[in-house]
């Protein structure tokens, strides 16, 4: 398109992926169909020609900005594109009257006829149609463009992700109100503020940033909870509390301190049983171990904060004049012995 919003070229082919084309109910697209079809190093140069002085719009534009740029990067070629424009992103600020923000809806919300859902080229022209409608809002209403700035990815680049690091934190569990240290965050979908700088936020502040959206979940950041991805799919099925990204912004500057791993956790106080004034503490059971020496200290089922597939059985015990450790692991990503190092353990044999 340009500046006036005129259609001034098309490309469309069907590419060969190499694998599996994946959901064919969905595509249509068959193996046998995309036999013979050129692989994307073959078509990247006319990408690329048709991408450069151009802003690259996409309805929620990460996604496919991310295709692209692996493609290109897996191509050894140099993806040209400067700056993206989200569609949904920018309905987002119009706010349009309409039960939520996913292409055909917009479309009939703008007067585009979409003629058939899924399929590449006609899903383009119904979004130049969408982004069309947006533009003219947005002009009418005096909107800022929410543009984002993608500086052209050189060849061999790689993605730049903040490495996963333990969180020092217990997690409190869900949201209530206000964050805690140590709670688990899930971030989907296109924010204002780029996505490594809310997570270097999150981070610095003492939360546990996840990849990935479970019941021990605490919250999930999204601009848009009717988007549709697995994360807001997970979070909605779970119910994890779901909070957007102003709003998180906000508690980010109020975080409460959490409890560090490794901290004794408080004991239930005791009861006093009725018509007496003193309370009575009961003893603890006695947890016996493998040999009649052995009297567990503690027992507790911990959470190592690396991973939501982490389960630890840990329990301290006194065997002859020493105390000792013994700790089960399913699907820790690192050595048990050097966990147990970590808090001070002393590791033998």
């Amino acid at each position: 398109m340009d500046a006036d919003g005129r259609t001034n070229g098309e490309f469309s082919t069907l590419l060969d992926p190499g694998c599996d084309p994946g959901p064919v109910h969905v595509h249509g697209l068959t193996a046998q169909r995309l036999k013979g079809a050129p692989e994307f190093p073959d078509v990247a140069q006319r990408v690329s020609d048709m991408l450069v002085g151009r802003v690259l719009v996409a309805h929620n534009a990460p996604f496919d900005y991310g295709f692209l740029a692996e493609e290109f990067r897996r191509a050894n070629a140099r993806l040209p594109v400067e700056r993206r424009l989200c569609t949904l992103a920018l309905n987002r600020r119009l706010s349009p009257a309409t039960p939520d923000l996913k292409l055909a809806t917009l479309a009939a919300h703008y007067g585009v006829r979409q003629r058939v859902a899924h399929d590449a080229l006609e899903d383009v022209r119904t979004l130049t149609g969408v982004l069309r409608g947006s533009l003219a809002e947005a002009a009418r209403l005096g909107l800022s463009l929410p543009l984002v700035a993608c500086p052209p990815k050189q060849q061999g680049a790689t993605w730049q992700r903040i490495p996963k690091t333990r969180c020092a934190y217990r997690c409190p569990g869900p949201l209530r109100g206000e964050l805690v240290q140590g709670m688990k965050v899930a971030i989907t979908g296109e924010t204002d503020v780029p996505g490594e700088q809310l997570v270097e936020r999150a981070v610095a502040a003492g939360l546990n940033v996840m990849t990935s959206v479970s019941r021990h979940t605490s919250v999930l950041v999204t601009n848009d909870v009717s988007s549709g991805s697995a994360k807001a799919r997970r979070a909605l099925a779970e119910g994890v509390p779901v909070v957007d990204e102003r709003t998180f912004l906000k508690l980010l500057d109020n975080v409460r301190a959490g409890t560090l791993h490794g901290t004794p956790k408080q004991p239930t106080p005791a009861m006093a049983p009725s018509g007496s004034g003193t309370p009575e503490t009961p003893e603890p059971p006695e947890a016996r171990g493998p040999d009649d020496g052995e009297r567990a200290l503690a027992q507790a089922t911990l959470d190592a904060g690396t991973s939501e597939r982490t389960m630890l059985l840990a329990e301290f015990y006194r065997r002859g004049g020493g105390w000792r450790l013994r700790m089960v692991g399913q699907g820790y990503d690192f050595g048990l012995d050097a966990l147990a190092q970590g808090f001070g353990v002393d590791i033998d044999g």
